[in-house]
Parts: structure tokens; C-alpha cells; sequence
């Protein structure tokens, strides 16, 4: 029963990328600016000397692999040393998602190309996409949300932070040219324009639903009711094109079509450890963080940088593009990262629809009109001309109206936990700036913003904190047994015919409809809390969170991964697991990230090895017999790690996923899961099971169709722009999941797994940290920094992180540029 959580999260990843959207980078010595507003006091900058006091200069210290640290006197100015050195390396990047935010992807690549949104089973349409968005701006939402005044509402500081942030991006357009940029990607086309703060807070609003809505828009942009054959509209022309009238068709699909939320979402995931002063040989207290996302995609990816202004903020980490903060990171006392939680974040809704109107349902006996938007959208046609068509969006007090499922009896509606937030901002900035847990859990209190993740932290007085203090539906236990409805075939559902099925609320909520703090699960301890996207019950085995809303994920399963974890920690804490004395050091904490433990072979390579050797012919699904004996002998040579160099590794991935496709694990483990046991059990396997067989039989046969010999080393099938690349998705710690091409090509083809890997060790000194960027700080293929620390990350190696101004000035080959204003 650990496998099925791995099976459906390995299902929902798209490897597919949106267009490749990348970017430049540009080393300069100086350059002229616009004043910065004033500010009270000088700071100092990496090599000694002083800004000047006001504020009117920023500069951005470049140190090894072109990580940029950002040096100014206000937020203004920081957001414009960071607007400004994103730019220099991912300015295609943001301006690709600035398009599809404007509602304008059919403008300039027509209707029917890739939106790149819906990264669960299926992308989009342009069209689709475009009308969802068109109709966020036409409604006015993100400005509403603006409107707002803290802490609904971002605070003074960040929207300062924001739009010092457009202002240094278009900076860095403005003085290269559109025409002169790096990236070919991007290089002279009409579709890289300047940014506005207001595209910016949409890219948060983006980020902020990436688990609920952003996957769905395809499905919420081509919503229609059954009985509509399309939407007709007058086309106005644009330039010398006539005008048309033009029909859009949106299939609608049956029940058996509609996404869950959860299988719709992409595929997050997370390893993340904070060690308290118990579990380390120093008794300084120590920070893991490894997010999973995907690798080619931009709006997941994470940029490294460190934000400081002298005495309000100093910290260093990474943050999904486009987004103007550090949301996994450290400073000088405190260090956290975050984990994708397994708690819901949203509720799709089933609508019993009026009898003879597909377009009204009834809740508690009342029928309700749905509500609709009509938004133009301009498309550019095969012959380049631009045209307009009209699209009509739907919504119901539940939310927005899906596509998918809409028939004359029933339609379904998603309800988004994170519908209204922007408050997210204003929480991690203050994380940023808080120095022990307690302001931490203060800061996440206050302004309720975390999206979906939990959050695992560590400080200088060695106590470790977990907790899921994300947006969270308030649905109790009785609410869950009577409102969902049975449906074999469609999605997980709540009853929308009444209103004893919608969300509640907690007085401590910031948010109607939402848990509050005091529901939240949380746990401070001076050992360890260790999170790998399982639910919160065994973050610490010696001290299980109990008697959580269900909604939280109160399922004691733990799949592989999760369990390869908590047993690595608990081998270094005992010294058994060959990287010497008990407890961890920094280097040791390096050491156990990248070992490249897989927990499938562990616990069952010997079981697969000794079947075999007792079966060295094997039926293959199609009847085949397949002589496996050399597959047998390479399981057993092989070391059960995914290192590049490993040797059996490709073999096991293939037959381990050949037997998860043919269904859950129950019958063909050797120990079944023991609710007893959660730690240890299910493991191995039943070598007799046909099942089992069939699967290494059938992993065989595909790799002779595929002429690749059964010892292949990982490294030769698995890269990143020719690099070879370490882990696996069958359990392993390190979780990468690469082809031979991923990386490479136009759009560029993708890879998932490990991508901001930080060790963070609080010592009374100061911070000591290690990190590695993966794919390093640029999306551009060009760029150095595509992929110099994809060649760490392939040998094992780290950046030792600089943090002081004294340790970047010493930097080799440092490269400062100033901004003046």
C-alpha cells in the first residue's frame, strides 16, 4: 500500500514543456540608472566600500556558477537589483508567461497551439487558455485582490518590492533591445514587451493555484453546455484582414472524463529534513531542503539568489520564477524549506443541474443560474491576419464550471482553497525575516498565505518545527462520509445540491472556508521532523500527530521514499550507515542526500534476484518465454544505488514500473503493510506471483526491442544536455526522472526530479551552507549557467554558498554590476 501514492503521483507528471522559454545572461562592470528613493542609512557592499547613503545605488554580486546577491537600501531597490538580474538570465522566460497571463498566447502563436498550462494528463489550447485569462483581467481580480490592505493584502514594503522588481526587468530590456538579446528563443520578437507589477502579482496568483485551477484552465476555458454546437461570434479584423465570423467547438467530455483535482495537479514533490540540536555531532541544528519539480517548465522552476538590506533583511535561498522573493531558504538564525503536502487544497463540486436548463442548478431545493462572462480573445489565423472571437466562461458559488463532465443532468465546478490569495507574499517575506521559530510560526500565523506546502524549519537554538499551515478546505470527517458522492467513474465529488456539503470555517481564519492555525498540525522537537510529501503523522515516528481533520491526510502509509528517509535518519543517528560516528555533520548531511539509496531494491532486489535464478526462462505478457538469466546476473552484481555509473539501476526502473502498471501491491508483496509496522512494511517481494514474472520478464523483452543491453549504466539513459543524470522514481531518495534527450531540442524536453538541493548548518557564527541549482541559473540553452551545475550535480559535487559581504568579495571571478538611478 506505499506504492499506489507513488503509482498515481508517477501518472500525473507531464514531462512535456511549454515553449522553450529561456534567457541571457549579461556581465557588466556598471551601469547608469533613475534615483532610488531615499533611504536612512548606508550599506556596505562586497568589497568594502559604501553605497550611498539615499539608496540610489544597487548592485548585483555575481559569485560562483552566476549566483547574483543583491545589495540595496529599500525594497524598492532590492526588487530592482533582482527584476534586473533575473532578467539578465531568464528575461524569454517570464516574458512566455507574461503572454499566456495577458490572455494573449492565440495573438501571437494562434488558437490551436500548446498553452503549456494543464501540465497533469494534457496542455491546452491557446484559445482555452487565453479565454480563462482574458477573463481573470476583464473581472478585475488580481487589482481587486490588490485593493486589499494587509494582511489580505500585500504590505507597503512588497508592493514597493514588486514593482521595483518590473522596473529593474524592463531596465534590462530596455538597455539590451529586444533585437539584441541573447537567447534566440526570444530574440526580436513582438511578444517581449516590458512587465508591469500588475503581471507579476498575476504570476503569484498563478503560482499560489498551480495545485487546483492552473492545471484546470483548459478545462474552465472551453466549458460550454451541452447543448451548444460552439460559440458563435462576430470577428472584428485587425489591420487589413476582413471581417469574419468565426465558430470555436469545445468537445465535452462524459463523467468518466472528469480530472480529480489531485490527478490534474502536477506532479510536486519534496524531501525535507530540519535536525535539532539532539541529532547533530555539533548541536548546531541543521536544514535538508530537496524540492521535486519539473525541470523545463518555467513557472516551477527556482532561481537562486540572496536579498539583502542591511538591518531589515538578509537571506538566501531560491524562489519559483517570477515571484520576488526567497521561498526556500535561510539567514543568519534560522533556516526551512518546504515539502508538497498531501492535504486537500481544493473541492470539486458536483451540480445537480435544473431539469430542461444545463446552465442553472439547484442547491437546497432553489434553482441557481450559473454566472457567465463573455471575453474577446484575438487570434492569429493561418494567414497571419488577427481576428476576435467571443468565449463565455461559467461559474457557480462552488467556483468555476468545468468542460469536462458537463452533460444535461450534471456539471462539475472546482472550488480553489487558494482562490483570493495573495497573501503568500507578505508570509514569506516575513519568514525571511524572522530569527527563531517562534517569529516564524508568528509570521505564518498572521498572514495564513502558504499555498500547498508544509513547511519544516530549524534555529541558531537548535529546535526544529513542522507544519501544514497551508490553505487547507474546512471540511470535517462527517462532512467527507455524507457529501461525497459515488462515482466509479468520474472524479472524488462533494454534493453541490446542498449546502451542508460546502466548506466551513474556523474563527482563527483569516479566510472563510479555510481551517485556521488552531486545527493545523504542528510539532516543535530538538531531534528531528522529516517530511517526504507523506501525510503529517510520522514527520517524527517518536512522536505521531494524531486526531487531524481528514482532509489533512490522516492515511499512516508510508510509500518508499518516505520510508528510505526516516531510516536514513535514523541510521546516521546511529552511526550504521557507513559515513562514520553517530550524528550528522554538514558533510555528512551532503553525503546521505546524494548516496542514492533506492528503498525498492533494499528491501527487495535479493527476493527478485533469487526468483530469478530459480526461473531463468520467464513468460513474458504476450506468451513469450524469455531467457533472463542475464538480467539476473546483472540485479545481483548490481549495488542497489542510482548512481550514474550504477549498473542494473535502468533494468530495475523498468521491470519495478512494468509491475506498478499492472496494479496495487497487496498480493504480490512478501509483507503485506501491517498498520503496526508503518515504518517497514509493505517490503519485498513474492518471487512465485506470476505477476511479479511477468513483469521482469516483460522488462527484458523491452529492452531487446529497444537494443539496449540489460546492464546499461544509468548515466548513458538518463541526461540533462548530454550530462549524465543520478536517482530514479522507483523509490529512491534522490528522485530524477530523465530521458536520453531531456534538455535538449526546441521545445526543450524535459526531465522532473531534484532541482534546489541546500544543507544548511546554523552554527553561532553565522550560517554554513552548501547548494546546488540542478539546472542551474538559466533557462537559456546558450547560457553558461544552463547546465554548469548540472555537471556538479552528475559528480556529486556542491557550491559552497557565500553569505557574508566578506565571503562573496572573495569570490574568484566575481562580477558586479551597479545600478544607479
Amino acid at each position: 500500500m506505499g506504492e499506489p501514492r507513488e503509482l498515481t503521483k508517477r501518472h500525473r507528471r507531464s514531462l512535456s514543456s511549454r515553449l522553450a522559454a529561456v534567457a541571457a545572461v549579461l556581465c557588466l562592470t556598471s551601469a547608469t540608472v533613475a534615483l532610488l528613493p531615499a533611504s536612512s542609512s548606508a550599506a556596505t557592499g562586497p568589497g568594502g566600500e559604501t553605497l550611498a547613503k539615499g539608496g540610489h545605488t544597487v548592485r548585483i554580486s555575481r559569485t560562483e556558477y552566476g549566483v547574483p546577491h543583491i545589495l540595496a537600501q529599500d525594497f524598492d531597490g532590492l526588487g530592482y537589483g533582482y527584476g534586473y538580474a533575473f532578467a539578465q538570465d531568464n528575461v524569454c522566460e517570464l516574458a512566455d508567461h507574461v503572454v499566456t497571463l495577458r490572455g494573449e498566447r492565440s495573438r501571437f502563436f494562434g488558437a490551436d497551439g500548446q498553452s503549456g498550462e494543464g501540465e497533469g494528463e494534457v496542455q491546452g489550447s491557446n484559445l482555452a487558455s487565453d479565454t480563462y485569462y482574458s477573463g481573470q483581467l476583464r473581472a478585475g481580480t488580481v487589482r481587486q485582490l490588490l485593493a486589499r490592505k494587509a494582511p489580505l493584502g500585500p504590505t507597503a514594503e512588497l508592493r514597493r518590492m514588486v514593482e521595483g522588481y518590473a522596473a529593474g526587468y524592463n531596465r534590462y530590456l530596455r538597455d539590451t533591445g529586444v533585437d539584441h538579446l541573447p537567447d534566440p528563443t526570444c530574440k526580436g520578437k513582438p511578444w517581449v514587451r516590458p512587465i508591469t507589477a500588475l503581471d507579476l502579482w498575476s504570476v503569484v496568483y498563478d503560482v499560489v493555484r498551480v495545485t487546483a485551477t492552473v492545471p484546470l484552465v483548459p478545462d474552465i476555458g472551453d466549458a460550454k453546455p451541452p447543448t451548444a454546437a460552439g460559440d458563435s461570434a462576430t470577428t472584428t479584423g485587425t489591420g487589413s484582414g476582413a471581417t469574419t465570423g468565426i465558430t470555436s467547438g469545445a468537445t465535452t467530455a462524459t463523467a468518466s472524463g472528469v480530472p480529480s483535482v489531485k490527478a490534474a495537479a502536477p506532479g510536486f514533490g519534496s524531501n525535507g529534513w530540519a535536525l535539532g540540536r539532539d541529532a547533530t555531532r555539533t548541536g548546531n541544528a541543521m536544514v535538508l531542503a530537496n524540492p521535486h519539480l519539473p525541470w523545463a517548465v518555467g513557472y516551477f522552476r527556482l532561481y537562486q539568489v540572496q536579498l539583502t538590506i542591511p538591518g531589515t533583511l538578509d537571506v538566501s535561498g531560491a524562489g519559483l520564477y517570477g515571484t520576488p522573493l526567497v521561498e526556500i531558504g535561510h539567514n543568519r538564525t534560522l533556516a526551512w524549506t518546504h515539502t508538497a503536502t498531501d492535504a486537500e487544497h481544493a473541492s470539486v463540486y458536483a451540480l445537480k443541474l435544473a431539469p430542461g436548463d444545463p446552465t442553472s442548478y439547484v442547491v437546497d431545493g432553489r434553482t441557481v443560474p450559473m454566472e457567465r462572462r463573455t471575453v474577446p480573445v484575438i487570434v492569429r489565423g493561418a494567414d497571419g491576419k488577427l481576428s476576435t472571437v467571443h468565449r463565455t466562461l461559467y461559474s457557480s458559488r462552488f467556483g468555476a464550471v468545468l468542460s469536462s463532465g458537463w452533460t444535461t443532468t450534471t456539471a462539475y465546478a472546482i472550488r480553489d482553497a487558494n482562490t483570493g490569495n495573495l497573501r503568500a507574499m507578505n508570509t514569506w517575506l516575513a519568514m525571511g525575516k524572522a530569527r527563531n521559530i517562534g517569529q516564524l510560526r508568528a509570521a505564518q500565523d498572521t498572514f495564513q498565505g502558504v499555498p500547498w506546502t508544509y513547511t519544516l524549519a530549524a534555529d541558531t537554538s537548535g529546535r526544529t518545527y513542522f507544519t501544514d499551515s497551508s490553505a487547507v478546505p474546512h471540511l470535517t470527517d462527517a462532512q467527507l462520509a455524507h457529501c461525497t458522492l459515488p462515482n466509479d467513474e468520474g472524479p472524488t465529488a462533494l454534493d453541490g445540491s446542498t449546502s451542508a456539503c460546502a466548506w466551513g470555517s474556523d474563527p482563527d481564519a483569516l479566510v472563510s472556508g479555510l481551517y485556521g492555525p488552531s486545527h493545523q498540525p504542528k510539532l516543535t522537537r530538538t531531534d528531528y521532523v522529516a517530511n517526504s510529501n507523506n501525510g503529517p503523522q510520522y514527520v517524527n515516528p517518536e512522536a505521531p500527530i494524531a486526531g487531524l481533520p481528514g482532509v489533512y491526510d490522516t492515511d499512516p502509509h508510508l510509500d518508499g521514499r518516505s520510508q528510505l528517509g526516516l531510516r536514513m535518519i535514523a541510521e546516521r543517528r546511529d552511526g550504521t550507515d557507513g559515513l562514520g560516528a553517530p550524528g550528522f555533520t554538514e558533510a555528512t548531511l551532503r553525503a546521505s542526500m546524494l548516496g542514492n539509496r533506492v528503498r525498492s531494491a533494499e528491501t527487495g532486489r535479493d527476493d527478485i534476484v533469487a526468483m530469478c535464478r530459480a526461473h531463468p526462462s520467464l513468460t513474458a505478457t504476450d506468451g513469450t518465454e524469455v531467457d533472463v538469466t542475464r538480467a539476473c546476473t546483472t540485479l545481483a552484481r548490481w549495488d542497489t544505488r542510482a548512481d550514474t555509473t550504477s549498473r542494473g539501476i535502468v533494468l530495475w526502473s523498468a521491470f519495478y514500473n512494468r509491475l506498478l502498471d499492472g496494479g496495487p501491491p497487496d498480493t504480490w508483496r512478501r509483507v503485506p503493510f501491517d498498520p503496526a509496522q508503518p515504518l517497514t512494511t509493505p517490503r519485498g517481494f513474492n518471487g512465485e506471483d506470476l505477476r511479479v514474472q511477468r513483469a521482469l520478464a516483460d522488462a527484458v523483452q523491452d529492452f531487446a526491442a529497444g537494443d539496449l543491453p540489460v546492464d546499461v549504466e544509468l548515466g548513458a539513459v538518463q541526461k540533462w544536455a548530454g550530462i549524465p543524470l543520478p536517482g530514479c522514481d522507483v523509490g529512491c531518495f534522490d528522485v530524477v526522472e530523465a530521458g536520453p534527450d531531456s534538455g535538449t531540442g526546441t521545445p526543450t524536453a524535459g526531465a522532473f526530479g531534484s532541482s534546489f538541493l541546500m544543507t544548511v548548518e546554523l552554527t553561532p557564527d553565522g550560517p554554513r551552507a552548501h547548494t546546488l541549482l540542478t539546472y542551474g541559473e538559466s533557462a537559456n540553452p546558450t547560457s553558461p549557467h544552463f547546465s554548469d551545475q548540472t555537471r556538479l550535480f552528475s559528480r556529486k559535487q556542491w557550491v559552497t554558498e557565500r553569505f557574508t559581504q566578506a565571503e562573496i568579495a572573495a569570490a574568484p571571478g566575481l562580477e558586479v554590476t551597479t545600478l544607479r538611478r
